[in-house]
């Protein structure tokens, strides 16, 4: 809201153009003086009198007090939900245009909800392309314009921060982000349970990437026991997918197939392409799991297609890990080593875990070629891309390969320490490198 005095010659303005007197604008529930000390900048008018005022005036109450006409607003969020179409149907670079000139019309409007929203888009599509160093920096600033909004409108900001430092292999980070506000919404009394599963669901991913097996398990359970209080139904989907890999980390192949058809029965309904790309993701993933190498391969190569026709970059090399390796059981180590080495330029921005994921790919390749340097250089430098990141379960899984391999070639003290190192991360799953888990937020079940 303006200032008085801006307001007052607002005012005035508008009944002159209208041909109004003081007395008219005031009749029948204020006075003409009144109506001069507000025209003045004298009083601060309350919200009641300015929406009287407004509806004698013929305009909105928020173009009196701002001096913005109610449409632009109205055309800025009409703007933002074309722009999260765009990005929903995987056009991530349009979206980012749209939500950039967006942005600059919500700042010279000064509309501060419409500007952090344009933001929370700009993330997402950072994400989308593999920009994680800009996508932290806007959700950052996002969460920076609402640091006075209740924590859960806030919520989104910080788990597409969490994400970003995911991606990048900063596992621990991302798991102290989202714990630290699950624990804060508990102790608030704000656990709204939309807010709760959007957190819940994107901390199932890291935990099982660092070996914390039940704590992902307890989070899936939580998320699942809140679904029937989430209205929005693309949020029940990506739940739904996040928990189907805590069926995948517990042998439950059936019931991971289960959730994943859920979440792709509602990305169909809601023609969201890049996160139904997801489904098939993993839906290879549960067939690789399974021994079923043929439909394991058939669904990566839809997601791969899908994703990298809509240039989601980072998506689509972590895809192409899950596919080289499928092409390396069913015995196409030329394919395999082909799609695989193209990973090798991802950095610590932009994937250190998918980088090392490649590493360990070529070096089992090697080793089914009967070439155990190059299979030994493989795995040290996969070690070494993953060691910042406490991704505890491909740590030891690598320490394991690097021992068989140096015990197969005689060098037993060197297996001894790689697989005393690989021990050292399985040694406590999810208590090594994590604190205290975040209290199960109260709630009440319908």
């Amino acid at each position: 809201m303006d200032e008085p005095a801006d307001i007052g010659r607002r005012v005035q303005r508008l009944r002159k153009e209208r041909g109004l007197t003081q007395r008219q604008l005031a009749s029948p529930a204020y006075t003409p003086a009144y109506v001069s000390t507000l025209e003045s900048g004298k009083v601060r008018a309350s919200e009641t009198a300015l929406r009287f005022f407004a509806e004698r005036l013929g305009t909105s109450f928020e173009e009196l007090v701002t001096g913005r006409p109610a449409r632009l607003a109205t055309e800025l969020r009409l703007g933002l939900t074309d722009a999260q179409r765009a990005l929903a149907e995987g056009a991530a670079d349009d979206a980012a245009v749209r939500y950039r000139r967006l942005l600059t019309d919500a700042e010279n409007l000064d509309l501060a909800p419409e500007r952090a929203e344009a933001l929370l888009g700009l993330g997402d599509c950072a994400l989308e392309t593999g920009e994680l160093d800009d996508a932290r920096r806007h959700f950052e600033a996002a969460e920076e314009l609402m640091a006075e909004q209740p924590l859960p409108r806030r919520a989104r900001a910080i788990r597409g921060r969490a994400i970003a430092h995911l991606l990048t292999g900063e596992l621990r980070y991302a798991c102290y982000l989202l714990e630290s506000t699950i624990d804060e919404l508990g102790t608030s009394g704000l656990a709204d349970p939309e807010a709760l599963v959007l957190l819940y669901a994107a901390v199932i991913g890291p935990y099982i990437d660092m070996g914390a097996h039940a704590r992902a398990a307890h989070a899936a359970e939580l998320a699942l026991a809140l679904t029937p209080q989430v209205s929005d139904p693309a949020l029940v989907a990506g739940m739904h997918r996040q928990v189907a890999r805590t069926f995948l980390a517990e042998g439950r192949i059936d019931d991971a197939d289960a959730s994943l058809a859920k979440a792709q029965s509602i990305y169909r309904q809601l023609r969201l392409r890049t996160d139904l790309a997801h489904c098939h993701w993993m839906r290879g993933y549960v067939h690789a799991q399974n021994g079923e190498l043929d439909g394991a391969e058939r669904e990566l190569r839809t997601a791969r297609d899908m994703l990298a026709a809509k240039r989601a970059a980072l998506y689509t090399a972590q895809v192409e890990v899950e596919l080289a390796d499928v092409l390396r059981r069913l015995g196409r180590f030329d394919e395999a080593a082909v799609l695989v080495s193209a990973l090798l330029e991802l950095d610590d921005r932009h994937g250190a875990v998918h980088a090392g994921g490649a590493h360990r790919l070529l070096g089992l390749i090697a080793e089914e070629r009967g070439e155990p340097e190059a299979a030994e250089e493989h795995y040290v430098q996969a070690l070494a891309l993953l060691e910042r990141s406490g991704a505890s379960g491909d740590l030891a899984d690598l320490c394991r390969l690097l021992g068989d391999l140096l015990r197969r070639g005689g060098r037993t003290e060197a297996a001894l320490d790689a697989y005393r190192t690989g021990l050292g991360h399985r040694a406590a799953p999810g208590t090594t490198t994590l604190g205290p888990p975040p209290s199960a937020p109260p709630y009440r079940q319908r």
